[in-house]
């Protein structure tokens, strides 16, 4: 045992769950596209951030258990040299930029230590992702897995949206498959666990994982309360689903609002970095010209100087200090409220409790500048600092409790309402009648072409990438929440034009090679797909 360990059993348990993923955004045939940004943002802001608070934990000996989805499409752009050129890049500019901020903001101190903050921090970050990793982070966060120390799960292929396929099987079989296989290829085992796109599920959804070897998968915290039969421990343990060996696992509404809410929890505090004051509004427009879109369009840059204040437009500058000092504060706070809602759990079950947390990784560090301190900080005390509560995954509790209630989880997700109104709804409604569509020429291609020639074989295994990536859920959701509303409905038309041109072609017998070759250098996802999974 490890010496820092708590010397008392726990009486029960956390379990820490952080959904790393984003959409597949890939252009080869352009120089610089405003979307690829979403992941340098998310490369700068959580990815290296979340790493660095892992490793130095890990180098530190401190014990910890943490769970982390990382999605089919995020681990293909990360290990993607294209994008991991276009990085160091986007990284160059900043460094650029916070240098030309240091000296501007010379005689303003306070300003001017926030400035060297961020300069520092990109440093850091370059130093971090090219040195020390090769521009490979996704090596680093398996090797935290091979230690033990990060359980790393899977999700959709593409993070579709699974209840709006259950009718069309082969189409949920293709995401829960394709994202296995991918997992495999990229870590180097089968997943244990499953993260559903959106924590969307539907009766009957288990059957797929379990055929794909996936042990467990999370809840929103209706779709177990409201299961048959009722579940005598809530969401405070897992339950076995009925007619199969796979365990769901209900989201606990108390700890999750704490973090996540900016009304209710931490992130909106008056300390904490204010997140929409960004100098690449605020500044003059020649000055940040090279820093923002090519065609002058202002984006966030990244460097924002103001702490949230209070709820106005009136702004103080941001003190790091204050900000780190009121993110250990909501460390103790959150870890003495596990700590009291454990005990009183434990008093009325006859097995640990366990409250399962969680989140979007983008929380941590992007939206929550300080996230990624209050999770080191969290992690840290709850290692020494008590002995009620421990970290631990949702395999760990599965191993120390095999046996638990059958039960057959509601349809649910997360999201506004929490029945799927996000990503099916009037705005983006008019996608399903073609990817419904999309699904059964997929099965029926599938299932009439056994022994292609090599173009077609090539074909087809495009047309399944093309329908894979036309299902993401994100397209969906970004046509709801009206930002890029228009980059969303033109990704989900390429893709479905796309399809539709090789479905003709492949009827015709008159494959374009061009065009294929085109689709297979832009749309190059799951490499080693093979269309028979939709057989």
């Amino acid at each position: 045992m490890n010496a820092a360990a708590p010397i008392h059993e726990p009486k029960g348990h956390l379990c820490l769950v952080l959904h790393a993923h984003l959409p597949f955004v890939r252009h080869q045939e352009c120089d610089y596209i405003l979307e690829e940004n979403w992941l340098f943002e998310a490369i700068t802001e959580t990815y290296l951030p979340l790493l660095a608070v892992f490793e130095k934990l890990a180098a530190d000996g401190v014990p910890f258990k943490i769970t982390m989805t990382m999605t089919p499409p995020l681990t293909t752009m990360l290990t993607d040299g294209l994008l991991q050129q276009r990085y160091v890049r986007h990284l160059d500019r900043l460094i650029e930029l916070a240098g030309k901020e240091c000296v501007r903001t010379k005689s303003e101190p306070a300003f001017h230590a926030v400035a060297q903050m961020y300069l520092d921090k990109f440093t850091a970050c370059r130093r971090m992702f090219v040195d020390a990793s090769g521009c490979d982070i996704v090596k680093n966060f398996k090797a935290l897995q091979d230690q033990g120390v990060l359980e790393i799960i899977t999700c959709g292929a593409t993070h579709g949206f699974l209840p709006t396929m259950q009718f069309n099987p082969n189409a949920v079989r293709t995401q829960v498959q394709v994202a296995v296989e991918s997992y495999r290829e990229t870590f180097g085992r089968k997943p244990v666990g499953m993260w559903l796109p959106e924590c969307g599920y539907y009766n009957g959804l288990e059957k797929f994982l379990e055929e794909a070897g996936i042990l467990y998968f999370f809840c929103d915290a209706h779709g177990i309360l409201f299961g048959e039969p009722r579940p005598k421990y809530g969401v405070f343990a897992p339950v076995f689903c009925k007619g199969t060996h796979v365990a769901a696992f209900g989201r606990d509404i108390e700890s999750s609002k704490s973090v996540w809410s900016s009304k209710e929890g931490y992130p909106g505090d008056f300390d904490y970095r204010e997140f929409y004051r960004d100098i690449g509004f605020d500044l003059d427009i020649d000055y940040i010209r090279p820093y923002i879109d090519p065609i002058g369009t202002r984006i966030n840059t990244g460097i924002k100087y103001f702490r949230i204040t209070g709820k106005n437009d009136r702004k103080e500058p941001y003190d790091r200090q204050a900000a780190l000092a009121k993110a250990a504060e909501h460390a103790g706070n959150f870890m003495f409220n596990r700590e009291k809602q454990v005990e009183y759990l434990a008093s009325i079950m006859d097995r640990p409790p366990l409250i399962v947390a969680p989140y979007d990784a983008e929380l941590f560090g992007h939206w929550w500048y300080e996230g990624p301190e209050w999770l080191d900080f969290l992690v840290r005390k709850i290692a020494y600092d008590q002995s009620t509560v421990a970290l631990c995954t949702a395999s760990d509790y599965l191993t120390a409790n095999p046996r638990n209630q059958l039960c057959s989880p509601s349809f649910s997700s997360w999201g506004y309402k929490g029945y799927s109104e996000v990503w099916l709804e009037g705005s983006n409604d008019w996608l399903y009648r073609h990817l419904h569509k999309m699904e059964e020429r997929m099965v029926e291609v599938a299932r009439a072409h056994t022994d292609p020639d090599a173009v077609l074989h090539r074909a087809l295994n495009q047309m399944a990438r093309e329908l894979l990536l036309a299902q993401s859920s994100d397209w969906a959701f970004i046509m709801k929440t009206g930002t890029m509303v228009q980059y969303a409905v033109r990704r989900s038309k390429e893709h479905i034009a796309n399809f539709n041109r090789l479905y003709d072609d492949i009827q015709k017998e008159r494959i374009d090679e061009n065009f294929l070759s085109l689709l297979e250098s832009h749309n190059n996802i799951f490499p080693h797909i093979n269309y028979r999974v939709y057989a």
